[in-house]
């Protein structure tokens, strides 16, 4: 298998050594946009690629629906592999899905200390060992900047990356041309990617720009064009 090959395709290694490369151990990544532009894929995407390198994901669903997550992984990995060296492609996903845990809760019902706890324990049991945790649907805008706190701190001691996908909550939410809502500006200084996705007409493609990275607001944020269908960068 050409990881080379498939890596130039991830959507956040497109950005390349000007924002930052990985994300790195004990940090915390948000990729944001409205609701259908994508943000679930790019998520996906991030987490396969990593799988891809035999690292261990922990995917925490906040939709209710971990049948839609685990066809997303499918189709994500079947797009990305098309046209690519491998051997066999089914024996390659079961392979790499061995290092995938996917989890369920409500945000309603499960605060995060609850979340959190559930995530440790899985941990430090040496039951799933994870180098990247996978936030999909948290309503972010609707916690405490204590909760993002903590979250942080989970980050950094059992060091692993923690990604947020996630869409404004507020229908009053002010979005700047990269994506990116007023919603999220308090909890800000505490991401060390921050990552927006905008559809843009007139190109029909998808525009994911990093305005933040290594903690800090880039002076000119870093974009690259995605397949609107697969989500992958576009050549």
């Amino acid at each position: 298998m050409n990881l080379s090959e498939l890596n130039s395709l991830s959507p956040l290694r497109a950005f390349g050594k000007e924002a930052g490369g990985d994300l790195g151990k004990g940090n915390l990544g948000v990729i944001v946009s409205r609701r259908g532009v994508g943000k679930t894929a790019c998520l996906v995407h991030l987490a396969t690629d990593k799988l891809l390198h035999s690292q261990h994901v922990i995917h925490v669903s906040f939709n209710g629906n971990v049948e839609h997550v685990i066809t997303w992984y499918k189709e994500i990995f079947t797009e990305v592999s098309k046209g690519k060296s491998l051997d066999d492609v089914d024996e390659v996903y079961r392979d790499i899905i061995q290092h995938r845990m996917i989890m369920n809760f409500s945000q309603e019902d499960y605060p995060v200390e609850k979340v959190l706890s559930s995530l440790s324990l899985l941990i430090k049991q040496g039951a799933f060992q994870a180098d990247a945790v996978m936030f999909d649907g948290y309503r972010m805008t609707l916690a405490t900047e204590e909760d993002i706190k903590a979250i942080k701190k989970f980050a950094e001691d059992y060091q692993v990356e923690v990604w947020f996908a996630v869409s404004p909550v507020r229908s009053d939410a002010v979005i700047d041309q990269w994506g990116v809502p007023d919603t999220l500006e308090q909890y800000r200084d505490h991401l060390d990617v921050l990552i927006g996705l905008k559809y843009d007409d007139k190109s029909d493609k998808v525009l994911m720009t990093c305005v933040r990275a290594k903690g800090k607001d880039l002076e000119k944020p870093v974009s690259a064009s995605l397949d609107p269908k697969t989500m992958l960068v576009s050549c």
